[in-house]
């Protein structure tokens, strides 16, 4: 949705028209971001003007999550997928905005659950 060029970023210009505000992110997928778009700045404000909101503490989750690492260790998923598969189990009536379907429509929470997507079409 930042930058103009990314290839998905009509898909998320129409989506950011119907979300509720504030998102609920981790931090890991605050970082992840913002090494993609080449700016901890840009995250940041998104922080400071309430258009994402920090609703997971890694450290609390540390055990559920090494949990997830060992199912889902043949799709190597990095810390943000993870840490968005318990938020899925936390908050089970939002949904994970992602680019990532394919990982994500294998990954289920509580076990058996697929998880709710919302995924720009494929091409």
């Amino acid at each position: 949705m930042m930058r103009r060029s990314d290839q998905h970023h009509e898909w998320a210009v129409s989506l950011a028209k119907r979300l509720t505000w504030p998102v609920l992110t981790c931090e890991a997928v605050l970082a992840e971001t913002a090494f993609h778009l080449q700016s901890s700045e840009l995250v940041l404000r998104l922080l400071q003007k309430g258009v994402a909101r920090v609703a997971f503490d890694c450290a609390s989750h540390l055990d559920h999550l090494q949990d997830l690492a060992t199912r889902y260790a043949d799709r190597q998923p990095d810390l943000a997928d993870l840490c968005l598969i318990r938020m899925s189990e936390l908050y089970p009536r939002h949904t994970i905005v992602t680019v990532d379907q394919d990982d994500f429509r294998a990954y289920r929470r509580n076990k058996r659950e697929a998880i709710p997507l919302l995924c720009p079409p494929r091409k």
